[in-house]
């Protein structure tokens, strides 16, 4: 892993933000493996149900029909992602104007650098061009930082799902439920 000092100097130039492909499976693994493994309050999956997945696995999971999606953010001249966000549409007729984002992770090394606020970004624009309307997503209500962002962004509460995770015996979390209007009203 690079230097903090030298991360954060990168970051400063412009990061490339993009689905991962196919071929990056193993990569996408790492960084969704990283983010169950030091925040096990945040995710729906727990890290030992997904690290019993290999990369196949993962790579046969890995949405191919857009706008499904993985989005990564890479910085310049760096091989590993350093954050993600997935998009899942809903595929169903009644259901098709709305999609969810979900795993959202930012590396510590690349947080409140404004990186996972570009990533957003650009997923909300990939949900917008697809023509969704609404856009979903869940967050821990001890999430702070990362509900302050998605308000930032325009995203609004609309309502929690109370012990929504089961951390284990009587210890559970708090999910906030947020959407963002997508129809420019």
């Amino acid at each position: 892993m690079m230097p903090v000092a030298s991360a954060l100097s990168r970051l400063r130039m412009s990061p490339i933000i993009r689905a991962f492909t196919l071929a990056e499976a193993a990569a996408f693994r790492e960084i969704r493996l990283e983010a169950l493994r030091l925040h096990p309050d945040a995710f729906g999956a727990t890290f030992e149900e997904e690290a019993s997945r290999d990369v196949a696995c993962f790579a046969a999971g890995m949405p191919q029909d857009p706008p499904d999606a993985i989005l990564g953010a890479w910085l310049p001249g760096e091989a590993a992602p350093q954050a993600m966000a997935g998009l899942h549409a809903e595929p169903r007729r009644k259901l098709a104007h709305k999609g969810q984002v979900w795993g959202v992770y930012v590396r510590r090394v690349a947080r409140s650098q404004g990186l996972g606020r570009l990533l957003l970004e650009r997923t909300i624009a990939v949900a917008r061009d697809a023509g969704l309307e609404t856009l979903r997503l869940t967050v821990s209500a001890e999430a702070v930082a990362a509900h302050a962002l998605y308000v930032a962004l325009g995203f609004r509460a609309y309502g929690t799902d109370p012990r929504g995770l089961k951390l284990g015996p009587g210890q559970y979390v708090d999910e906030v439920l947020m959407a963002l209007d997508l129809r420019g009203v």
